[in-house]
């Protein structure tokens, strides 16, 4: 079955920079786009980035452009989300989801991000 393990996340001070990581089984991941969704505390999940099977097209929210950068691992199975510039508001739990669309039914159990100084 599909299983995706995100990893990273951890408390970082405004500015900062994490890396998150999503390790993939259970499915071919390199056919598969896939997307970081994040969800803020009293808030619903919102989409953050997609990057295509081959990790040569990438889409990202506006509030994390140039800050954010997704890449994928396809012979390790994995997906990273490198995170710099955070801030306060980009404090949520960030999940690894299997496509394009942030509420599909594949998602990791999340990791925390937690910006504050």
């Amino acid at each position: 079955q599909v299983q995706l393990v995100e990893s990273g996340g951890g408390l970082v001070q405004p500015g900062g920079s994490l890396r998150l990581a999503c390790l993939a089984s259970g499915f071919t991941f390199d056919t598969s786009p896939m997307t970081w969704g994040r969800q803020a505390p009293g808030e619903g999940l919102e989409w953050v980035s997609t990057i295509d099977r081959g990790g040569t097209s990438t889409n990202y929210r506006d509030s994390v452009k140039d800050r954010f950068l997704i890449s994928r691992d396809n012979a390790r199975n994995t997906l990273y989300l490198q995170m710099n510039d955070l801030k306060p508001e980009d404090t949520a739990v960030y999940y690894c989801v299997l496509g394009t669309v942030v509420s599909g039914p594949h998602r990791g159990q999340g990791t925390q991000v937690t910006v504050a100084s």
